[in-house]
Order: structure tokens, then sequence, then C-alpha cells
């Protein structure tokens, strides 16, 4: 066992895997620890009422941010990898993504307004969140992760991250300032994203390209189901937030959007992972499809057994982590999260499946995946509501994460065993 654990950890090395998921991982958790940071403040100053409209607006934003990037997270960082030796496909892929990105933000700011005349009683809260959205047309992790340079991106982050923090605490006062809360988290995001991609430009001799507009309809075909699904996974994380919104109270609202971030960090720590494998695992995969298949198996063994330790912990405390990020005690919350404590194992497990079809580029089997997936995360949220009881709602989570493991599971074997029929 114990040659086994330095045996992965050399070949690890050998890859730069373990070198990009520490850079990566630290950007993520310093985001997680961000929000862990200010929710005790945020919650101390506005009350929980306030807090549930702030992480409403925050998730609202988060799906257009996952719309307006376009799957370009996912395909840039393996575009950019592939041509990191060819100036001028580096290019081409660098430009392409950003007006993609702009293109779809322009038909975002057009819906928002739009939105208006809908009487949503948090529409001020929505506005104010504009620049999280625009954050994500300007975020370029999908280039210093394909290129492995996130030293820079990393160091960035933190300084961004200090200064949310700081004006977080001099700027809110009261309920009444909890609506700016979103918008100094994303002006300090797209100024910092600026300024990385000023350097990406000046560094790479990446000059302005307008893209053609075959080049425009080819990533919009290639990464529509990719999209889609990820819109999907968005909706299915966040559409009981929404529901709570409209039809629980914001008491039930405030205590799951808790629980809800902390779930979301444990994401955050498991996509650092895969992308971080995701620039090495698309040239293992050019090598080999076995090579891929048994590094996978590997990674998924270590992975399980990380997220399982932390999904343990939330079961046994939850009471624990509740008080830390929300600085008192909710036993509504606790609840919640003692349910919702395995979802990161089985997150875990699943992070790398996702990948695998990336690699094989059967997008059409995750855009079906999330269509199911979007269709159970709906009626399990409707029979949760219509229960009127808050005890399971922490449930939805974990039913919709072991649902989509299953699906992912029985899809990558079937392909597999139809690979080695073809074979033989």
């Amino acid at each position: 066992m114990k040659q086994y654990f330095i045996g992965s950890y050399k070949r690890l090395k050998q890859t730069n895997i373990l070198a990009n998921f520490i850079n990566l991982s630290s950007i993520q958790l310093s985001n997680a620890l961000l929000l862990m940071l200010i929710y005790p403040i945020i919650t101390h100053i506005i009350g929980i009422e306030a807090f549930g409209f702030v992480m409403l607006a925050n998730t609202f934003s988060g799906l257009a941010g996952i719309a307006i990037n376009y799957g370009t997270n996912q395909s840039g960082i393996r575009d950019i990898a592939l041509n990191i030796k060819n100036p001028f496909r580096l290019r081409n892929v660098f430009y392409v993504t950003l007006w993609m990105r702009l293109l779809i933000f322009i038909l975002f700011i057009l819906t928002v307004v739009a939105m208006q005349w809908l009487n949503i009683k948090y529409y001020t809260f929505i506005i104010l969140a504009i620049p999280l959205v625009a954050a994500e047309v300007l975020n370029p992790l999908f280039f210093f992760t394909g290129v492995e340079r996130l030293k820079l991106y990393n160091i960035a982050n933190l300084i961004s991250k200090v200064s949310i923090i700081t004006l977080v605490i001099i700027v809110i006062k009261g309920p009444d300032d909890a609506k700016w809360v979103n918008l100094i988290i994303g002006t300090s995001a797209c100024l910092t994203y600026l300024a990385l991609l000023g350097y990406a430009v000046f560094h790479y001799k990446l000059r302005l390209l307008i893209p053609k507009k075959h080049e425009m309809l080819k990533i919009g075909k290639e990464n529509f189901y990719l999209t889609i699904n990820s819109v999907s996974v968005q909706l299915q994380q966040s559409l009981m937030v929404f529901a709570l919104a409209k039809w629980g109270n914001p008491t039930w609202l405030g205590a799951y959007s808790l629980c809800d971030k902390i779930i979301w960090s444990s994401r955050i720590m498991i996509i650092a992972v895969s992308n971080a494998i995701y620039p090495k695992a698309a040239q293992f995969y050019q090598e080999g499809p076995k090579l891929w298949e048994a590094y996978m198996k590997r990674m998924k063994g270590l992975m399980a057994i990380i997220f399982s330790f932390g999904s343990l912990l939330l079961f046994i405390m939850p009471g624990f982590f509740i008080h830390l990020i929300s600085g008192e005690h909710n036993e509504m919350a606790s609840n919640f999260l003692r349910i919702m404590a395995f979802v990161p194992a089985v997150a875990a497990l699943n992070s790398l499946n996702v990948v695998d079809l990336l690699l094989k580029n059967n997008t059409r089997s995750i855009f079906n995946i999330s269509i199911i997936l979007f269709i159970i995360a709906c009626i399990t949220c409707f029979l949760l509501i219509q229960s009127r009881s808050y005890h399971w709602l922490g449930l939805y989570t974990l039913i919709v994460e072991c649902s989509a493991l299953m699906m992912y599971e029985y899809v990558i074997k079937k392909s597999r065993n139809y690979a080695h029929h073809k074979l033989a």
C-alpha cells in the first residue's frame, strides 16, 4: 500500500498534475474561504431574510454565468492545451472563446432589462449582481489552466479576495446594504480578470483578432450540448433555492442557502481536481484510451477516500460547520446539512466520469443525462415542497447527485463494452 501511494505521488509529480491541483485548488479554496469568512459578518448585520435574497441573486448570476461561459471552460482548456505550441491556433482559441462569451452576455443584459416588468421583489439584487456575470466573460482561467501557468492567476485571485473582504466589512452596515454585496464581489473579480487578460495578451503576443463567422458557428454547435448540460447541472443544484424563494419562506431559504454553499465549497474542490487533471488527461487519451482509463481508476479511488472522509465529518458535526459559517446555531440548517453530507462523496465519484465523456467528445450522452436529471430534479423538488415539511428538504441534492452517478456509470460502462466488442 505504501509503495502504491509513493508511486502515485511520483507519477503525479512528473505530469504537473500535483502542481496544477495545488495552484487551482488554492484559487478555488480562496473563493470558498471568502464566502465562509463573510457569511458570519453578513448574517449578523443583515439578518437571515436579506441573506437569503443575497444568495438568491448570487445563484441567479451563477446560472447566467454558466450560460455565458458556454462550455468554454471545458473545451477551452482542452483546445489551449493541445495548441500551446501553435501561436496562431492559440490566439484563435483565445479570442473565439472571449467573443462567444461577450455575445451571450449582451443577450443576458437584454433579458435582465426585460425582467423589470415581472415585478420581481429581489430585482434590485439581480441588477447589482450583473458584475458577477460580467466577470465570467472575462475569466481567463481556461487559458492559464491550458498553458499550465496558474501561479499568477492564483496570486491575483488572493489579492482580489482580500480586497473583497475589506470592502464588505467597510461598506455593509445593515439590512439596507445587503444588495451591495454581490456588486462588490463582481466588480473586484472583473478588475482582476481584466488585469490577467492584459498579461496574457502581452506575454503570449495575442494580438486582437475578430473571429470568422464559421469559427463562431463551429464552437456554437460543438459546445451546445455541453452548455445545456452545464445549465442543467446548475439548475439541478439551485432549483430548490428558487423554489423556496417562490413557495417557501425566508427562514427556510436562508437555512437551505447556508447548507447549499457548504456543499458548493466541496464541489469547488472536486472541480479543482478535474480541471487540474484535464490538460494532461487530453494528452493521455491521445496516447491511448487504456492509459487514461487506468489513471482515471486510480484517481477515482483516491478522490472517493478523501471526500468520503469530508462527508463523514459533515454528517457527524453539522452544527459545528453551520455555526462556523453563519456565526449562529440553527437547528433547521443542521438538519439539512446532515442529510446533504454525503453529496461530496458521491460527486467525487462522478467528477471524472464527466471528464471521460468530454475526452471522447460524447457530448450527446452528457446532454441526454442532463435532461433526464433536470426532470428528476423538478419532480423531487415539487414533491418535497408539496410535503410542506422542511425536515426532508436536504434529500433533494442527494437524490439528484446519486441519480447522476448511476446514469454516468451506466453510459461509460456501455460505451466501453461496445468498444471492446468492436475490437473483438
